[in-house]
């Protein structure tokens, strides 16, 4: 693992601009929860929930909002947002080891890759012909990364990620293990019952900053680019189709699938096992809860749902059943609307 960081309670407030309540001098080298955190260790309040924790706690410094600073037995940093306080401080005091360190004499290398300063490239990885990886990349064991495909400086690949020809990824991006990106997209053309490929020609282009989870696919255009812009974070097992194209800062909760040729807008969240229509567009700021069915497109920012919570399996029963007799309900109320209206017509 990596070397444990210790940092004062001014240094911390200096990096993640809040303001000490206590003693500035004493260090913390690990996070907690409140109920768990012992001497040395930070924790944080940012739910009200866990409020009744905050007395009992045995941390050395806690994260929290000015509103909680009169009920902590102990040293704070004070902040208006302490979640956003809590992940800085997780980031300075992350203990997560690289992928990989060096180059592993195993990995396999074209001659023809470029691999700029600071590589690494972890065991029984292969680089094919005409790779650039930026500055400071760095790609794990057992990695494919294909033919002229490049990675932007600092991006970080885990075991056994496959990275297809031609693909971009950018600067400062996040791969997590098993995840495919640029594999062929999902078209055929039908023949009489026999299914012709159509080739996947296009490429996948991965701004800067994005974070993709584990089994994740990504799958190239059919003529042109899937297109993932800077700044979006992809949960564990997504599948974005061919010629999707998702905006910046957008959030995609784990299960979500979005099918072909849909665009995504920026800053949109996905609960998890949403499931999106193909050939739609999704308006900046759509937010869909789990289990979301997206059949078309959003114009305006707002909160869309549409699956239904799960309940107790009798109640269940009883309301299916009644779902099952909408279509003879649907006949009887228009007979009665007839007749009611015949009977109208003879007041008259």
């Amino acid at each position: 693992m990596s070397n444990i960081a210790n940092y004062t309670l001014a240094e911390l407030a200096q990096k993640i601009g809040a303001t000490v309540h206590g003693n500035d001098s004493c260090s913390v080298s690990s996070l907690s929860t409140l109920a768990n955190a012992q001497t040395g260790q930070i924790t944080f309040l940012s739910n009200a929930k866990y409020k009744d924790q905050l007395a009992g706690t045995s941390a050395t410094a806690v994260i929290l909002s000015p509103a909680s600073v009169d009920e902590c037995p102990t040293n704070a940093l004070v902040l208006d947002n302490p979640y956003v306080g809590f992940a800085k401080v997780a980031q300075l005091l992350d203990t997560t080891p690289a992928p990989a360190t060096n180059i592993h004499p195993s990995a396999i290398i074209s001659e023809s890759a470029q691999l700029g300063q600071g590589v690494c490239i972890g065991a029984n990885a292969v680089i094919e012909d005409n790779v650039v990886l930026g500055n400071g990349a760095i790609i794990g064991a057992g990695c494919f990364v294909g033919k002229a495909t490049k990675i932007g400086d600092n991006s970080k690949l885990w075991a056994n990620v496959s990275v297809y020809h031609g693909v971009t990824i950018g600067q400062d991006c996040l791969v997590q293990a098993n995840t495919v990106i640029g594999s062929d997209g999902f078209g055929y053309a039908n023949d009489k019952g026999n299914w012709i490929k159509i080739p996947q020609l296009g490429g996948v282009v991965v701004g800067d900053r994005v974070e993709i989870g584990a089994s994740v696919t990504i799958d190239r255009g059919a003529l042109e680019d899937t297109i993932i812009e800077d700044g979006v974070i992809l949960d564990n097992q997504i599948h974005l189709a061919h010629n999707v194209v998702v905006g910046e800062n957008t959030c995609i909760a784990g299960g979500t699938i979005i099918a072909g040729s849909t665009t995504v807008g920026k800053q949109c969240m996905f609960g998890g096992m949403v499931g999106v229509n193909g050939h739609i567009n999704i308006a900046d700021g759509s937010i869909f809860t789990g289990m979301a069915m997206v059949t078309k497109s959003t114009t305006q920012a707002g909160v869309y749902s549409s699956g239904l919570p799960a309940q107790p399996n009798r109640a269940w029963q009883k309301a299916n059943a009644r779902i099952n007799r909408l279509e003879t309900l649907q006949k009887q109320v228009k007979t009665l609307s007839s007749q009611v209206e015949s009977l109208n017509k003879e007041d008259k």
